[in-house]
């Protein structure tokens, strides 16, 4: 049996490495800096806010994780990071424009203190930046050293305990293994000879692990996935972990994905684009940069929903990522999903779970298209996520090419009995509220829905 790592206890200071100190990072610091002052809540943090249960669930013991878990306090934390631009943390936070200039004001004082260090940084792997404040030494080797004596001071002048290196820096360009990448030795000589297979966030990695630091991937770079690194990490009893922070998109795609597996419906596409205006974007409207990017996401899905064991419901599915930069949009990312299902065979429509009596035992009518009369129902199309629209109760008079009840047909002559459409169970319309689906087509098959009236009979 393996001897399990010895985890060292909570004491003392935490220092916490920022690789870049942009949009990310500063809101990190300028968030724990508010919270530590009583002028914010810790929100979307886990092991601060966030429960752990003990026991059943009956008894009642649910301590906050912070409470159970010995954990360094956010007063024992001190920040220190690298940068291409000289920016102070709070200038660094101004131009990032993420949170509002009156909260920072309130933690101006801790951000100012907190300048970056000069950082190793190479345009061959973020083409569309460029900053002033960048190392220079014989070789990546060189470069790495230097990043190790950073880190060596920092732990000194500020007395900690503890370190840990965060990569909050920029997505590289989209790389595979190499050579370089299988040996300690052969990464060692590759930093020497300066390998092209070599981007600056694995130098990162090599110095922090040589030093013992943890080290988490804030991107979905290469970085860390190599055996020659992760070799290291065992060695060193460094832990690492990350492939990007997924906070956004990808964040609200594997809250939905998992809910459409376990109700086991089929997906044809999932069409999936961002609009953004932040230096992240500007480094993504480099193809190479956008294509490491594109890979970490597409790779959720196949991962939530696992093909080879559902063929039939995902071995087909059509998935395209779009990131556009759009500098009005600045830091606010705006992202669209479309998602189309798969449609069941008509054969099947009996099977699905939907009552077919009234309270009173007569059997209940199911839905069914309603034509113009003398008009052939026109194929159905994959249903999808579209845009819903209401309209007015009189802006439609008749039946809808290829209208769908939402009430089965005895009901909705009930509906339209009651004064106003207002029953207890229905609409607040009066009438039949109907479905169609527009011919209209947006893009990779979003569709209009659109929901209409049909007045009741005289």
């Amino acid at each position: 049996m393996n001897k399990p790592a010895e985890i060292i206890p909570a004491h003392g200071k935490l220092g916490v490495l920022l690789v870049g100190l942009g949009a990310v990072s500063t809101t990190f610091i300028a968030g724990v800096e508010a919270i530590k002052k009583g002028l914010a809540q810790p929100v979307g943090s886990l092991t601060q806010m966030g429960t752990i249960r003990l026991g059943k669930r009956t008894e009642g013991r649910s301590p906050l994780v912070k409470d159970f878990v010995p954990l360094a306090s956010l007063d024992d934390i001190v920040f220190g990071g690298w940068d291409i631009f000289d920016e102070n943390c709070y200038e660094a936070a101004r131009t990032a424009g993420v949170l509002e200039a009156s909260l920072l004001e309130q933690v101006r004082p801790e951000l100012e203190r907190i300048r970056p260090w000069t950082a190793v940084f190479d345009r061959q792997y973020v083409k569309r930046l460029d900053g002033p404040n960048v190392k220079t030494g014989a070789n990546k080797k060189d470069l790495a050293e230097q990043v190790r004596a950073d880190i060596r001071t920092f732990k000194a002048d500020h007395h900690l305990d503890r370190l840990v290196m965060i990569w909050c820096g920029s997505t590289e360009i989209f790389m595979t293994e190499a050579p370089s990448h299988q040996t300690l030795a052969a990464l060692e000589q590759g930093l020497q000879r300066n390998d092209v297979a070599i981007p600056s966030s694995m130098v990162y990695a090599y110095a922090a692990l040589m030093e013992g630091v943890p080290f988490a991937n804030g991107a979905p770079n290469l970085t860390i996935d190599v055996p020659a690194l992760m070799q290291l990490a065992h060695d060193q009893a460094a832990p690492v972990a990350g492939k990007d922070f997924k906070t956004g998109q990808t964040l609200i795609k594997t809250v939905v994905a998992p809910g459409l597996k376990a109700r086991l419906l089929g997906i044809t596409g999932w069409y999936s684009t961002n609009i953004l205006g932040n230096r992240d974007g500007e480094v993504l409207d480099d193809p190479e940069s956008f294509k490491t990017k594109e890979e970490s996401k597409k790779s959720v899905l196949d991962y939530i929903l696992q093909p080879n064991l559902y063929p039939q419901l995902y071995d087909n599915l059509c998935h395209v990522v779009r990131i556009n930069y759009y500098p009005p949009r600045g830091d606010n990312k705006e992202g669209w999903d479309n998602i189309d299902l798969a449609r069941l065979p008509d054969a099947a429509e009996d099977q699905l779970p939907v009552s077919r009596q009234h309270p009173g035992g007569a059997p209940r009518a199911r839905p069914r298209a309603v034509p113009r009369p003398g008009e052939a129902v026109r194929p159905e199309r994959h249903p999808g996520v579209a845009l819903v629209l209401l309209q007015e109760p009189d802006a439609c008079a008749r039946p809808l090419p290829g209208a769908r009840p939402l009430h089965p047909v005895d009901e909705a002559e009930e509906h339209a009995a009651v004064p106003q459409g207002r029953g207890p169970d229905h609409a607040p319309w009066a009438g039949v509220l109907r479905l169609r689906r527009d011919s209209l087509e947006l893009g990779s098959g979003l569709e209009l829905l659109d929901f209409s009236r049909v007045r009741p009979a005289k």
